[in-house]
């Protein structure tokens, strides 16, 4: 299970750097890693150290939780939508995922922008 959840955070890492532009040698350089150690990480093969970790989760400009559970944002969502969401018809909930995804895309550039360059 824990070569999974390797494997899983490691595609998160490259599809966020990807996202962001950098090659992996760029973010290895900044880490002090080889960019045959940063495949590793993100073939799942290699996991990080916790100091490395949170250094490449500000690289990277995510929280933890996107690469440990996938969402950019979960602490974001109120309960009381959540729980409304349950409320809802399986179309509205598929219409209200065309929704997230068109402010996902609308916001997208918002998320990779560097805050230090704006």
């Amino acid at each position: 299970m824990q070569d999974i959840q390797q494997e899983t955070i490691g595609h998160r890492i490259r599809l966020r750097r990807r996202e962001l532009g950098y090659s992996q040698r760029e973010i290895a350089g900044l880490l002090g890693f080889s960019k045959n150690h940063l495949s590793s990480i993100e073939n799942g093969r290699t996991g990080l150290s916790l100091d490395k970790f949170v250094e490449l989760c500000s690289i990277l400009r995510v929280f933890p939780d996107y690469l440990l559970l996938g969402a950019l944002h979960s602490d974001h969502i109120p309960q009381n939508i959540i729980d409304k969401l349950q409320l809802c018809s399986e179309e509205d909930v598929k219409l209200l995922e065309q929704i997230v995804e068109l402010m996902v895309t609308r916001n997208q550039s918002a998320w990779t922008r560097d805050p230090d360059n704006p």
